[in-house]
């Protein structure tokens, strides 16, 4: 089943009344955060505030993610004990460079009998990550990965590419990325944009990101939300001219056919297939309320 990931706002643990906010925010996703946005003498705060909040429930159909911290720090083992018991539907991990670090993590969650359901996403920040990214993907089945999440302030900082509008520079570490999920079946969710007064910029690169392959982006603002989920959402068009390829291949004298004639241009089974996929983006969107 097709899982709408369209937008998934981060929301800093630290803070109680985001957490209590972000149950009504029409985000598909949260990702409740103990990283970055929570100072380290509130991070033993946080991690309580993000456990009793997710064991609570009440977030709806939206997936909830916690971001735990790096497996560098001096948190993250206490960060994944809490998340196996509250049981979200996934951590976060940043900065995963390596095979080894996905292991890392898999390990710990056996380790604590996490439940099976709780899934594993790898920030792609790191040089080392978009050079690997074939072979963490790879390894998806072993770790629990789900997918990636594309961290480009990061790299940036790493690589000295710069952030410009449009991210020219970068698109070739995108597209490495993508194609790395894609050739294992998992999803990858573009990083944020974080000139969130800039609304013409953010909705460019929610564009750009969509046409690239990304299935959503991460934000970090929720007047993001709703632009985001417009932009990647199937235009109503777009899934009635799907639903009428597959009318027409489901028509009798079509059922042989590689090929068929439709509006005027030639139709191939693989546009069957990717109409199918715009159709179920589409129900469950509607499905999400």
């Amino acid at each position: 089943m097709i899982r709408p990931r369209r937008s998934l706002l981060f929301m800093p643990g630290s803070n109680a009344r985001a957490l209590e906010k972000a149950r009504n925010l029409p985000a598909d996703g949260l990702i409740l955060d103990l990283e970055d946005s929570v100072a380290p003498d509130a991070k033993a705060m946080a991690r309580d505030q993000i456990g009793a909040a997710v064991a609570a429930r009440g977030f709806g159909r939206r997936e909830v993610l916690i971001r735990v911290n790096a497996l560098d720090s001096p948190w993250w083992i206490d960060d994944v004990g809490m998340a196996g018991r509250a049981r979200p539907d996934g951590i976060l991990v940043p900065k995963i460079s390596t095979v080894e670090d996905l292991n890392t993590i898999s390990d710990r969650l056996s380790d604590i009998n996490a439940d099976m359901s709780i899934r594993v996403w790898a920030m792609i920040e790191t040089s080392r990550a978009v050079l690997h990214a074939e072979q963490l993907a790879a390894a998806a089945r072993d770790v629990r990965l789900a997918g990636f999440v594309f961290g480009p302030n990061d790299i940036s900082r790493e690589t000295r590419i710069r952030m410009l509008p449009g991210r020219a520079a970068m698109i070739p570490m995108i597209t490495h990325c993508i194609l790395a999920t894609r050739a294992h079946g998992l999803d990858i969710l573009d990083g944020p944009y974080s000139d969130f007064s800039n609304v013409d910029g953010f909705g460019q690169e929610c564009a750009q990101g969509r046409d690239l392959g990304f299935d959503g982006k991460t934000l970090i603002h929720p007047g993001q939300i709703e632009a985001c989920n417009a932009i990647f959402t199937p235009p109503a068009e777009e899934v009635a001219h799907a639903r009428r390829i597959i009318a027409a291949f489901e028509r009798p004298e079509n059922a042989a056919r590689g090929a068929i004639s439709l509006d005027g241009q030639m139709v191939e089974r693989l546009h069957a297939d990717m109409a199918r996929r715009t159709i179920a983006i589409s129900d469950a969107i509607a499905a999400m309320g």
